[in-house]
């Protein structure tokens, strides 16, 4: 009963209310490098796979998200090209789907530090499957949702627009701070109402240190440890949010701990709590969001799951220096 509750009260804003919808969020910010900034696009030189798997809030049964990417420097295209694709689910009846393409430039601007400026153009389909929808007029007081509702049925129930976005970082050895604006056509999304999607802003930054007394040594199984402080703020339509935290990468293991909070609200969030493993090409890497805002007991936290790959690099190829930005 609780869950239809929910969907109903999803449905009645989703068709009846011009509400500013929010872009999805992912807690493991640079497993999903291209969806942070797309100026990420190529950073990593070699050929990158990245794929991650979000399942917020499951005691509502509320967010399920999945993104796929792939990443590479060109040298003939002085920067990179990315390709991104992105299925979210809102509980049973609302999904969006998204593929996007970027390219990022590359620029030498100092000794040692360089600058990426990307563009990226996407197309969105969102659609609501009607048949899942529950309403007033189909609740019996004793035996609960038994009816048929009378509600007039929309005659397009799925929208799709063209978007586009930027990016840019700066980078040096051990550091970056990159910027990152999306939705900047604020295109239209509602099915009934006109709805513009509001201009989603991110800023993120990190550094690097090693914590090694000789910093090229390491023993046959760990490598040099390094602790890395990063923090990502994000803006959009009327809600601010700031994320920081620390990893520790002790090759082949990464832990990292984040704290989210509500700039707007004045309120904590989450503490995400992170693990990692990579070997050779390969990582993966779990996540657990544990909510410290007033849903707690409903919500369920947030579980994410991520898996990327890098494939050796073409062997003919100008010397590239990939930005050292965090695995997870």
């Amino acid at each position: 009963m609780k869950k239809k509750i929910l969907f109903l009260a999803l449905a009645f804003v989703s068709l009846c209310c011009g509400v500013q919808a929010q872009d999805p969020h992912f807690s493991q910010f640079y497993a999903n490098p291209l969806y942070t900034n797309p100026a990420l696009a190529g950073t990593a030189v070699c050929p990158r796979f990245s794929l991650s798997y979000r399942n917020q809030w499951p005691g509502l049964d509320a967010f399920k998200t999945f993104t796929a990417s792939y990443d590479q420097h060109f040298d003939f295209l002085s920067g990179g090209i990315g390709v991104m694709v992105m299925s979210d689910a809102q509980s049973e009846f609302y999904r969006t789907n998204t593929a996007a393409l970027i390219y990022s430039l590359r620029l030498k601007i100092a000794r040692d530090v360089y600058v990426n400026v990307a563009a990226q153009a996407s197309l969105t389909n969102r659609s609501l499957d009607w048949d899942q929808l529950s309403f007033p007029d189909m609740i019996d007081p004793r035996y609960g949702f038994i009816y048929t509702t009378m509600a007039e049925r929309p005659e397009d129930l799925s929208h799709t627009y063209f978007d586009v976005g930027t990016g840019a970082v700066v980078y040096g050895e051990n550091w970056f701070v990159g910027a990152s604006a999306f939705n900047l056509l604020r295109p239209d999304d509602g099915f009934i109402s006109y709805n513009r999607i509001p201009i989603r802003f991110t800023a993120n930054a990190g550094m690097r240190f090693n914590l090694a007394r000789d910093q090229r040594r390491t023993n046959a199984f760990f490598g040099a440890p390094i602790i890395s402080p990063n923090i990502i703020y994000s803006y959009q339509g009327k809600f601010q949010m700031l994320n920081y935290g620390l990893y520790l990468d002790w090759s082949p293991f990464i832990v990292g701990a984040w704290y989210r909070q509500s700039i707007t609200f004045d309120n904590s969030d989450a503490l995400v709590l992170m693990f990692g493993l990579q070997y050779q090409s390969l990582k993966i890497g779990y996540s657990y969001d544990i909510t410290v805002s007033k849903l707690s007991n409903a919500s369920g936290g947030a579980h994410e799951v991520t898996l990327g790959a890098q494939l050796p690099c073409p062997e003919k190829r100008k010397k590239v220096k990939p930005i050292k930005c965090p695995s997870f």
